[in-house]
């Protein structure tokens, strides 16, 4: 198996197709290689078959128009968690405080429906893992991932209410807030750009 971007994102992608083929209103997956290397604390820091279904929860909240986060997509509210439940999620404790019903973990129901899918997907993310390990070790960097810099991921526009953007990665976002030095209202990142990638 190789283990080169493209092939851990066409496995995330036939993931994806499995959670379709038994959720058919769950849109397509339009970029799964933006999740490789993408964390967010809201959403889970590891790629995971339980995150990629947690993904799937905001897809399907996204194509029956239901607003299912709050807080620039950090606070996960209850009508997240009714999508989640349906879709073999489930949370057994109080919302946390600052991102509510995120942290849903697959019922035993989902497990044995999705078994063979999480296998081959385990599969290919310790494939990756191993090969980006490897790569590390042989390449320059820079100073940001010398001195431990957050610098890394995937940078999505977030907007104030005065037209002003930046560029930001969501976990970053997350820890809290930016304020605009025009308004003084806290940047967001627009519902549109985190309905499916959250």
């Amino acid at each position: 198996m190789s283990t080169t971007p493209p092939v851990l994102a066409a496995e995330l992608a036939q993931a994806w197709a499995d959670i379709q083929r038994y959720h058919p209103e769950l849109p397509d997956l339009a970029a799964p290689e933006s999740l490789i290397g993408e964390s967010s604390s809201a959403c889970g820091a590891e790629l995971s078959f339980e995150r990629l279904l947690h993904e799937a929860v905001h897809g399907i909240a996204a194509a029956r128009g239901v607003r299912d986060t709050s807080r620039a997509g950090r606070y996960h509210n209850r009508r997240f968690l009714a999508i989640a439940e349906e879709m073999g999620l489930d949370h057994s404790e109080e919302p946390h405080a600052s991102s509510g019903f995120s942290l849903v973990t697959l019922n035993p129901e989902a497990k044995r429906r999705y078994r063979a899918t999480i296998e081959r997907l385990q599969r290919a993310l310790k494939a990756h893992t191993a090969a980006t390990a490897a790569d590390t070790k042989r390449s320059f960097r820079g100073p940001a991932a010398r001195h431990g810099s957050s610098g890394g991921g995937v940078r999505v526009k977030a907007v104030c209410d005065c037209g002003r953007n930046v560029r930001v990665v969501p976990s970053v976002l997350a820890q809290a807030p930016i304020v605009c030095g025009g308004c003084m209202k806290p940047f967001r990142i627009p519902d549109v750009a985190i309905a499916v990638a959250s």
